[in-house]
C-alpha cells in the first residue's frame, strides 16, 4: 500500500487518520490547558481550579510530545497535504499555521526548561521525566517565567482565530476546509494503467 492510497497518510483531498487524531487530541489537551490557566487567573483557591491546575504540568508535557510527533508527521506528509488557497488568505493561513506550530512547541518547552532550571525536576502523570538537581539556573527560569504565560495567551488568541476561520470556511463560505480535518476525504482511486 503506497502513501497515496493509505487512509493513514494525508493526501491532496484531505488529512489522513494520523493527522486528524493528533489534531483533535491536541485540541482537547489545549482546551484543558487554557481552561486551567483561565481558572488559575480568576481564583487559584477554588477546588475546580486546584483540580485542573494539578494536571497542568503533566498535560503540558504530553502536549510537548504530541506537538513533536505532529511536526514530524507533518514533515513526512509535506508533499501530500491539501494545498492552501492562493492570494492573501492562503498566505495568511500559511503564516498562521507556522505561528501555531511555533507557539505550540515553545509554550510547553519553556515550561519544561523552567522546571529544569528551577532544580525541582519534572514529573508527568506520576512518571519522573528528570530529577531535580536542587540548583537554580536563573538564566533558564527568569525568561521562561516571563515568556511562558505571555506566549500561552498569544497561543489562545491564535487558536481562537484558527477556530473562527475554520467555522467561517465551513458555514459562511460553504467550503469543505473543516471537513478535511473532521473526517478527511477518500483517497483518490488508483488509476488503471
Amino acid at each position: 500500500m503506497t502513501h497515496e492510497h493509505s487512509t493513514l497518510f494525508d493526501h491532496p483531498e484531505g488529512y489522513g487518520s494520523v493527522s486528524r487524531a493528533l489534531h483533535w487530541l491536541m485540541a482537547l489537551l489545549f482546551a484543558w490547558q487554557f481552561l486551567s490557566a483561565m481558572l488559575h487567573a480568576i481564583d487559584r483557591e477554588m477546588p475546580v481550579t486546584r483540580f485542573f491546575w494539578s494536571w497542568h504540568m503533566s498535560v503540558g508535557f504530553l502536549l510537548l510530545i504530541a506537538v513533536i510527533l505532529r511536526g514530524v508527521w507533518a514533515l513526512i506528509n509535506l508533499g501530500n497535504r491539501p494545498a492552501h488557497a492562493t492570494g492573501f488568505l492562503g498566505t495568511a493561513a500559511r503564516l498562521g499555521h507556522v505561528a501555531l506550530y511555533v507557539l505550540m512547541a515553545a509554550v510547553p518547552l519553556l515550561a519544561t526548561l523552567r522546571a529544569y532550571g528551577s532544580g525541582r525536576g519534572l514529573s508527568a502523570f506520576g512518571i519522573q521525566i528528570f530529577a531535580g538537581s536542587g540548583d537554580r539556573i536563573p538564566a533558564l527560569v527568569e525568561p521562561a517565567n516571563i515568556a511562558h504565560g505571555f506566549l500561552g495567551w498569544a497561543l489562545l488568541v491564535l487558536v481562537a482565530g484558527h477556530v473562527t476561520m475554520a467555522l467561517t470556511h465551513a458555514f459562511l463560505w460553504r467550503e469543505d476546509t473543516l471537513t478535511r480535518m473532521l473526517r478527511g476525504r477518500p483517497a483518490p482511486a488508483a488509476r488503471a494503467d
